[in-house]
């Protein structure tokens, strides 16, 4: 008994440092996650805290795979048995523009921040954020190609292009929201991508 308590306080613990460090990310940066902060923070030992991972450097990655974790959760899952093309685009398209609307994170989307600030960056943790970015790259694509392969998309449509712009549609939500505080700037993100899809505008959307 006394060993499984102790395993579940240190995935506890573990989760605890975890969401502390993406949270101060997302408003400082990776750079600005630091051992001695989120002892101070979380009312830990500096020992306590690196003692869940090892190094800094494996923090970081941790800290990656917890947002990414969520992200996929809130875009993703609840879309994954849609049907594929073009009716699963819009759903993400949604669902997405929900996320953007009321990041978990306060400073927005964790990963946003996290790709600019390591984009000229080589090392483990700028491979890291190209493979998740890179990941959902994918998906877009795959979606993208079965609605052309299905005439939901006109043939000869560019997937790379198609997603650059919903991509780039989100990245703009992002700093309007963030930068702006314009609140408004969800409802036109999905009819914007609604648009780019070819299918009907909307009318509102969640703006958090």
């Amino acid at each position: 008994m006394a060993g499984r308590r102790s395993d579940s306080d240190a995935r506890e613990t573990r989760r605890l440092v975890l969401r502390r460090a993406a949270d101060i990310a997302s408003v400082e940066g990776l750079g600005g996650v630091t051992i001695g902060r989120l002892a101070t923070d979380l009312g830990m030992s500096k020992a306590g805290v690196i003692g869940q991972f090892g190094s800094k450097e494996a923090l970081q990655l941790a800290t990656i795979d917890l947002a990414a974790g969520m992200f996929r959760e809130a875009v993703w899952a609840p879309v994954e048995e849609e049907a594929p093309g073009l009716p699963r685009l819009l759903a993400i398209c949604r669902s997405w523009v929900a996320y953007l609307g009321d990041p978990p994170f306060p400073g927005g989307c964790f990963l946003a921040l996290t790709s600019m600030e390591y984009g000229a960056q080589a090392g483990p943790v700028h491979d890291a954020l190209v493979t998740v970015l890179g990941r959902w790259r994918r998906t877009l694509l795959r979606d993208i190609r079965q609605a052309i392969d299905d005439g939901d998309l006109p043939a000869g449509t560019d997937a790379e292009q198609v997603a650059f712009v919903l991509e780039a549609l989100a990245d703009g939500t992002k700093r309007a929201r963030q930068l702006h505080g314009d609140i408004d700037v969800a409802r036109r993100c999905l009819s914007a991508m609604h648009a780019t899809l070819g299918a009907a505008p909307v009318e509102s959307a969640t703006t958090g």
